[in-house]
């Protein structure tokens, strides 16, 4: 009979997360309930925001409890149900977490199509960042043709994403990404018209240059040193749409950040938020960005990690930029 491997919080870490915070187990596979399917994982996403459930500090969401297994979306396969939405064999997007096989309530599952979400494609540019890109950029920063667009963590799944819409909206976008080989990237594969890397001693001042008419949307993954670099660019009625500040999420005291004062002086609009609250949106996005994807107009980058064994290695790879696109875990082959 199969096992069920499963990846639990073992301790919450102070600072950066280490691989002795994780715990591998093995229990047996559960059976689905009534209203319930049990999925066998293909696809597990790795994404930032799980760092914060690592931590127990109040947050929009609640942290996963120690030894629970931790969250995560999945593309799964149907094993059973007990629902009467799905059948054995079909492929869903839902929260089957670090591990092997989950059974999941059928009402928070979504059937996929592979013709229309090939691959893992629902967990990257068709899925959750995607989604975030659309939203952030679209909604909050409301690009204008010949506007400048300034995007950092540029060659990551919702930045290279939202440079390729500012692009497509008629925009000159200038993306921030760690290390030259991602920075040729975002540059000769996604068509930014520049690319500066946040490593370099001469980071600042050339992004700078690459700005001379200053910044009119900053769209915030990042944080740090970055953020600081970009604050004093802005332009007067410049938008920064915060969808995550990951340089900030191991440290153990206060962060410096930029001051309010220019946020009041340049009339700045700077909004944070979190996808969960613009579901409203998932059709039109799904109409939008799937169809200049399938026109060549939207790349995507994947960086897929096999076993799930390796997931942690991988998770703590993400939180210091190792990866190049979109981090995901192939769990098991359909």
């Amino acid at each position: 009979m199969p096992r069920n491997h499963q990846i639990l919080l073992r301790s919450r870490p102070a600072g950066m997360p280490s691989l002795e915070n994780f715990e591998m187990i093995e229990r047996p596979v559960p059976e689905a309930k009534e209203e319930e399917v049990l999925t066998r994982t293909l696809f597990l996403s790795l994404d930032p925001y799980m760092r914060g459930r690592m931590s127990d500090a109040k947050s929009y969401a609640t942290p996963v409890a120690l030894g629970n297994v931790m969250e995560g979306q999945t593309i799964g396969q149907v094993v059973t149900s007990r629902h009467s939405g799905f059948a054995a064999g079909d492929l869903v997007l839902g929260q089957g977490n670090w591990q092997e096989y989950a059974s999941i309530p059928g009402k928070t599952l979504r059937k996929l199509d592979p013709a229309l979400t090939p691959g893992a494609t629902a967990l990257g540019v068709l899925g959750m960042p995607g989604l975030t890109a659309y939203v952030g950029l679209l909604d909050i920063g409301q690009p204008r043709p010949g506007e400048t667009v300034v995007v950092s963590a540029a060659s990551g799944a919702v930045g290279s994403t939202v440079g390729q819409i500012a692009k497509i909206k008629g925009c000159r976008v200038v993306g921030i990404a760690g290390g030259s080989a991602k920075c040729r990237y975002i540059v000769d594969e996604l068509g930014f018209e520049a690319a500066i890397d946040h490593r370099s001693p001469e980071f600042g001042e050339s992004l700078t240059r690459a700005c001379p008419d200053g910044v009119d949307i900053y769209f915030e993954n990042v944080g740090g040193d970055v953020q600081r670099a970009v604050w004093p660019l802005l332009n007067n009625f410049a938008r920064v749409p915060i969808c995550g500040l990951i340089a900030p999420y191991n440290e153990t005291g206060p962060t410096p950040g930029p001051g309010l004062r220019s946020v009041l002086s340049k009339r700045l609009t700077v909004r944070g938020f979190i996808v969960l609250d613009h579901e409203e949106r998932s059709a039109e996005f799904a109409r939008d960005v799937g169809g200049w994807v399938r026109e060549g107009r939207v790349k995507y980058r994947e960086d897929i990690v096999e076993g799930l064994e390796n997931a942690p290695e991988a998770f703590l790879g993400l939180l210091q930029g190792r990866n190049f696109g979109k981090l995901i875990v192939r769990v098991a082959s359909a």
